[in-house]
């Protein structure tokens, strides 16, 4: 069983992400994890790694960077960040307790979660059997960044989950949404959702005259805002919780496959 220790003060955290070390998000999820723990590590890329998924470094070597007690970039994915924060970077004279992913900018619900270095960081710390948790909030075209909201209910649900257990194998992930804190509804737990991804694709030519592009932006279609979802429910304005797991068998399909493979099996 994994646990979120009862008492978070001497607790070892591990704060990572994938907009990079600089990123505002990362900042705000430091000083959250600061403020319940004495004891906070953060490892993170040097540079962006949004969509990066859950990918390795392999054919290049990586190389790390002390910024400052405690504070480490690394040059690759949030996955490699997190492999060789546990691995090389922070001493094993405790275990780490905690590995928080965050406050990535823009929300990770429904399908994203495949696509998401954010989600990916928690993954590998799941595989690593450490309790894992990613986090995220919802941005808006031309509006600031409600990062007050994000820190506000990121800090409630992170005390609320304390000494909670849950089976190895299993990770938790946050969304915030774009709300001022007291426009909230409130804090929901949710199944993830499903949403139409509908690549915009941005086709431009270089001063040589070769073709270039572009991948952005998603979509979804009312049919998408399935209740109790991840999806429908921030799109409510509420904060989502869901928990995740690294199992992807589907039981259902696995006995329907069995049932029409019976000759051959």
């Amino acid at each position: 069983m994994l646990m979120i220790p009862e008492n978070l003060s001497d607790t070892r955290i591990l704060v990572t992400n994938d907009d990079g070390i600089h990123a505002p998000g990362i900042a705000v999820l430091t000083r959250i994890a600061q403020s319940l723990s004495n004891d906070v590590w953060v490892v993170a890329p040097e540079t962006e790694q949004s969509g990066a998924g859950h990918s390795l470094t392999l054919h290049q070597p990586l190389r790390t960077e002390k910024l400052d007690e405690r504070r480490y970039t690394v040059s690759g994915t949030p996955t490699d960040s997190v492999l060789l924060a546990v691995k090389e970077i922070i001493p094993d004279d405790k275990p780490l307790g905690l590995i928080l992913s965050g406050i990535n900018r823009g929300v990770n619900i429904a399908e994203d979660i495949t696509y998401s270095g954010t989600i990916a960081a928690a993954m590998e710390g799941t595989l690593l059997d450490i309790p894992s948790i990613a986090l995220s909030h919802e941005i808006k075209p031309d509006a600031d960044v409600l990062w007050d909201t994000a820190e506000h209910y990121v800090a409630l649900v992170l005390s609320s989950l304390s000494g909670f257990q849950w089976p190895k194998g299993n990770f938790i992930s946050i969304n915030t949404p774009h709300l001022p804190v007291d426009e909230v509804k409130g804090v929901h737990l949710a199944t993830q959702g499903r949403r139409k991804i509908a690549e915009k694709l941005d086709g431009r030519i270089d001063p040589k005259g070769r073709p270039y592009y572009w991948i952005g932006g998603v979509g979804f279609e009312k049919d998408d805002l399935m209740p109790g979802t991840d999806h429908t429910l921030l799109h409510e304005g509420y904060v989502t919780v869901t928990p995740l797991c690294m199992d992807l068998t589907n039981d259902r399909m696995l006995t329907m496959m069995s049932d029409h493979m019976r000759a051959i099996l």
